[in-house]
């Protein structure tokens, strides 16, 4: 079978366990940890795939990957996903999970790159914006980039933003050419 199909099933059986426990928040907020955890630590995905590893062991790492205190529905998830020898699947499960999540809550992502902070109130302005051109509700994140030099970068959806001076910069350095 297709490890993208299996993984699948397997999140959509979760994120349906979830719904009817009323947990499909917490466990959101616990495969994007565990997703970002396999970011974060490349070897986890190698020792997890690991043979010679107990599923103890792996049980053991999985839920510190999920972070503090798991609900009780990850945490038997990951023993089932454990008993059918799954686990190499693991992170694309979160990731596939994560995505259906986002599908049924109508949840956005967008992301906005400044080269230094920005007020609360030019974030929730910019929130409205994306929220008002999507229709659905924004899972808004900042980050702070000095590259950019200054303005910013609104990245949702599909689409992209760019207003910073670093871009400035570089179209007109282009046209001087």
């Amino acid at each position: 079978m297709d490890l993208g199909l299996i993984s699948v099933r397997y999140a959509r059986a979760l994120l349906k366990a979830g719904m009817e426990a009323q947990l499909e928040d917490r466990v959101y907020h616990e495969m994007q940890t565990l997703s970002k955890s396999y970011i974060k630590v490349p070897e986890l995905k190698f020792t997890i795939d690991n043979p010679m590893l107990s599923k103890d062991k792996k049980e053991s790492l999985l839920l510190t990957a999920v972070g503090e205190k798991p609900c009780e529905l990850t945490t038997t998830f990951i023993k089932l996903v454990l008993r059918a020898d799954r686990e190499s699947m693991m992170q694309f499960i979160a990731n596939s999970y994560i995505t259906l999540y986002r599908r049924q809550k109508k949840l956005i992502r967008a992301k906005l790159s400044t080269a230094t902070s920005v007020s609360s109130a030019t974030e929730q302005k910019l929130r409205k914006l994306v929220e008002s051109k999507t229709n659905g509700t924004v899972d808004f994140e900042t980050e702070i980039n000095p590259e950019i030099i200054g303005g910013f970068i609104l990245e949702y959806d599909t689409y992209r933003l760019d207003m910073s001076v670093k871009s400035k910069l570089a179209a007109i350095l282009s046209q001087l050419k």
